[in-house]
Order: structure tokens, then C-alpha cells, then sequence
């Protein structure tokens, strides 16, 4: 036995010895019959181990294709069908694929469109085992949309946000004394193509009708708890009938997958994603509409992300451990290395309160694999390798072309929620790793924008 692993050693010591002379005396031959090869074949189990081991999100289940809510006399509805753009958009991207002898002249469109909005906001609130959070989150949002956005009244006409200032006065005896709400202003620009601002006379032509009002989609991600009933509670007792809808995955997923599942189904002209904990100020929601605003394209194509990077020496954060602080840095320095130039300049990527125009939407959703906590960062890849959209100029023409979805970020308010679902440690590691498998799958085509 001893005299066998002599020989390997004597074998390995040679093998060494003669590569280090090919590589002194013939340079030029070495990187050609050993070096090219083994990086070749290095890259290529990268390429089977990133098959093996990258995230493959799940197909929904029948029953994740549905809604509940509460009626006008408190009970709940049988689950009614949610409404779902991605599908539409992903038949229409596979008609001329699918059926090849369609007639010359047969009105395919060339690229998949989404279809209209229906009300002017919608929010999604990812939900895991959160019944101790989710009534106070849900009731800063709704103060704040019922007073800038209205919403259908018991005869299903729209109850504009002034008069329901009134009705909340008159039933309270007294208007709220809480914080101001941010006003917010229109994203679309009136003279944009596929505009839907309002006509400025009643004499012009006529116009469809816009979307006005808001929804709330919970997305209870296979929660153990009562976060279904709170959620449905609450709706009861604020009247929140087919407004606040509620959607449960049959599976846990991650916050990523209830994320992207609850935008899919989105109808709102605006989608906002916000934690269940209610740590970001919502009020601010304003802030993110404006900074979509500033950066919208050509194709009404917009992203605003909530930042915390403006409270990075205040007091909250300074208290915090001393390895959350060094994790925190460790993590935004690897990030960094692999995300390309546009996704590394966000100081924030992982607020949980992130805004996108309806047009950016398709450009995102359907190219998501990540379902973990490193979700947000593929959201902003996809948005800055999102296809080139053109640039017009002020009477309207073609005057060149802009790639990628621009992504302001907005600070917005934000404070320390007890609770937390993560792992300081253990979750860092994996959204470290997490990241270096999304950004390799991204770079070797493991991962593609095409309709999976």
C-alpha cells in the first residue's frame, strides 16, 4: 500500500515538473493543449451545476388562480377567478409561434402587449405567518388610498378621496390626527404615445374612461397561522368588499414567488409591492410615483424603489449589532462585484417598498426565476436589460432609442419592525451565494429573456 502511494506521488511530481517546462520553453503550446481546454471544461460543468442547482419557479396551482373576499354582509365569497394579464400576454407572445398559418395581413401584434388597467393602484403585500403584523400595515395603506385614490362606495360608484375625508370625519367625530399623506401627481405624460391622461376640454374627442380607484392583493404565502382570517376581518370591518383581495398559495414559495405571482394578477395603472410588517412610511408611496415620473421613457416604462440608504447614520441604525452592520456592507460590496454597472449604483436594493408603471411590467414578471430573498436584485437587472424603447421628441418623432427600464430611488421612512422571518447569519450566506448563482445564470444563458 505504502509503496503504491509512492508511486502516485513519484507519478504527480513528474507530471508537475513537465508541465511547468512546457509552460517555460513553450508557452504558446501550453495555453493551447491544457490551458484553453481545462477552462473550457470548467466553464462547462458550471454550466450543468447552474442547470442543477439554479432556481426553477413552480407553475401555479389551480386554486392560486383564484381570490377571495368579503361581501356587504360580512361573509366571505366563494373563490372567484383572479384576473391575470400574464396570460394574456404570454398567448399573444406565442400565437404566431404556435399557429404559422395564420393569413398574411391577420392582426398579430408584433410584440406582446398588456392589457388596460382597470383601477388606478395596486398593492401587494406578500404574507407569511404574519397575523400579528399585517392590521396595522394594512391600515396605513388604506388611510392613505382611500384619500388619494377613492374607492367604489355600497352602490359601486367611485367614493372620490374628499368625500371620503368627509364620511370618515362625520363617522369619527373628528378628522385622523396621523401624519400627512404625500400628494401624488400623474406619471403619464398627457402628449406620450399611449397616453391615458384626462382630456383637458370636454370638447375634444372622446376617450375611453380612465382607471380610478385602488386594490389590495394579499398573497398569503402558505402561512400556518390566521393571517387569512385577520387579512378578511379586516376588510370586513372597513368595508373593503373586492377591494382587498386575498390569494393563497397552496405551497409556500418565498416572498419572491408571492411577490411575482401577486403582480401577474395585477390590474392597477401603478403596482407597488410593500412588506406586511408596515416598516416603510406608506404615505411615501407618493414620493415613489413622482420619482417614477422623473425617469418614465418613451413607452411609459418606470421604476422607483424606496431606499433606506438616507438612514444609514441615524440612531436606528447605528444601535444595530455590530455584525448585522458589517453583514450589511459585506453583502452590498459583493453586490457590487456581480451585478452589472446600472443595478450596482442602487445603494438599496432590498427595501421591501418597490413601484413599476403597468408598461414596465412585462419587461420584469415573466423573466423571474428567483423566488428567495435575492428577488429585488433580478427585478433590477431585468429592468436595466429590459429591450430599447424609442426616444421621441417634443412634437412626438423618433429621434433615437433607449435600452433598459431607468429605476430612481426615492428615500422613503422606514423603522424597525419586531418579528422578522430572516436568519441574520445563515440568510446572508444565502443571499450572497443566491446572487452569485443569479448573476452566473444570467451571464452563461442558463437564464433568458424568452416565454418558459
Amino acid at each position: 500500500m505504502a509503496a503504491q502511494g509512492a508511486t502516485l506521488i513519484e507519478s504527480l511530481e513528474q507530471l508537475v515538473w513537465f508541465l511547468w517546462e512546457t509552460a517555460s520553453e513553450r508557452p504558446f503550446y501550453f495555453l493551447l493543449a491544457f490551458v484553453i481546454p481545462l477552462l473550457g471544461l470548467a466553464i462547462f460543468c458550471v454550466y450543468i451545476l447552474l442547470h442543477l442547482v439554479a432556481p426553477k419557479p413552480r407553475l401555479p396551482f389551480p386554486s392560486e388562480k383564484t381570490y377571495i373576499t368579503t361581501n356587504p354582509d360580512g361573509t366571505v365569497c366563494a373563490p372567484r377567478p383572479l384576473p391575470c394579464w400574464y396570460d394574456r400576454w404570454r398567448a399573444e407572445g406565442k400565437q404566431s409561434q404556435e399557429y404559422p398559418t395564420i393569413p398574411a395581413g391577420f392582426p398579430v401584434p408584433e410584440e406582446p402587449t398588456i392589457e388596460p388597467a382597470e383601477v388606478e393602484m395596486s398593492v401587494v403585500i406578500p404574507a407569511y405567518n404574519e397575523e400579528a403584523r399585517i392590521t396595522a400595515a394594512l391600515e396605513e395603506m388604506v388611510e392613505y388610498l382611500d384619500q388619494q385614490f377613492g374607492r367604489p362606495n355600497n352602490h359601486g360608484q367611485l367614493l372620490q378621496p374628499q368625500e371620503r375625508q368627509e364620511k370618515s370625519t362625520q363617522k369619527g367625530g373628528k378628522k385622523s390626527s396621523k401624519r400627512a399623506t404625500t400628494p401624488h401627481r400623474l406619471v403619464f405624460k398627457p402628449d406620450s404615445p399611449g397616453s391615458t391622461s384626462r382630456p383637458t376640454s370636454s370638447s375634444g374627442p372622446s376617450e375611453p374612461p380612465q382607471p380610478s380607484g385602488y386594490e389590495i392583493l394579499v398573497v398569503d404565502d402558505g402561512s400556518r397561522d390566521r393571517t387569512v382570517d385577520v387579512a378578511l376581518a379586516f376588510s370586513r370591518k372597513h368595508g373593503l368588499h373586492d377591494v382587498l383581495r386575498v390569494v393563497k398559495l397552496a405551497k409556500n414559495r418565498g416572498k419572491g414567488g408571492a411577490v411575482t405571482h401577486g403582480l401577474r394578477h395585477v390590474r392597477g395603472k401603478y403596482a407597488v409591492f410593500a412588506d406586511a410588517d408596515g416598516a416603510s412610511r406608506f404615505s411615501d408611496l407618493g414620493r415613489l410615483i413622482e420619482g417614477c415620473e422623473d425617469v418614465v421613457d418613451g413607452s411609459n416604462r418606470g421604476v422607483a424603489i424606496g431606499s433606506r440608504a438616507h438612514l444609514v447614520g441615524s440612531e436606528a441604525v447605528v444601535k444595530r449589532s455590530a455584525i448585522r452592520n458589517f453583514l450589511m456592507r459585506s453583502f452590498h460590496f459583493v453586490l457590487m462585484i456581480l451585478t452589472p454597472p446600472a443595478t450596482s449604483r442602487i445603494r438599496d436594493t432590498q427595501c421591501g417598498f418597490k413601484l413599476f408603471s403597468r408598461a414596465a411590467l412585462p419587461h420584469i414578471v415573466p423573466y423571474m426565476h428567483t423566488e428567495g430573498w435575492i428577488f429585488d436584485i433580478e427585478m433590477l437587472m431585468l429592468a436595466e436589460s429590459a429591450p430599447a424603447t424609442p426616444v421621441l421628441a417634443s412634437d412626438g418623432s423618433v429621434i433615437g432609442t433607449s435600452y433598459g427600464i431607468k429605476v430612481a430611488e426615492v428615500p422613503v421612512g422606514w423603522h424597525e419592525v419586531d418579528g422578522s422571518k430572516m436568519n441574520l447569519v445563515h440568510d446572508s450566506i444565502r443571499m450572497a451565494i443566491g446572487l452569485a448563482v443569479l448573476r452566473a445564470s444570467w451571464m452563461l444563458g442558463v437564464y433568458r429573456r424568452r416565454l418558459t
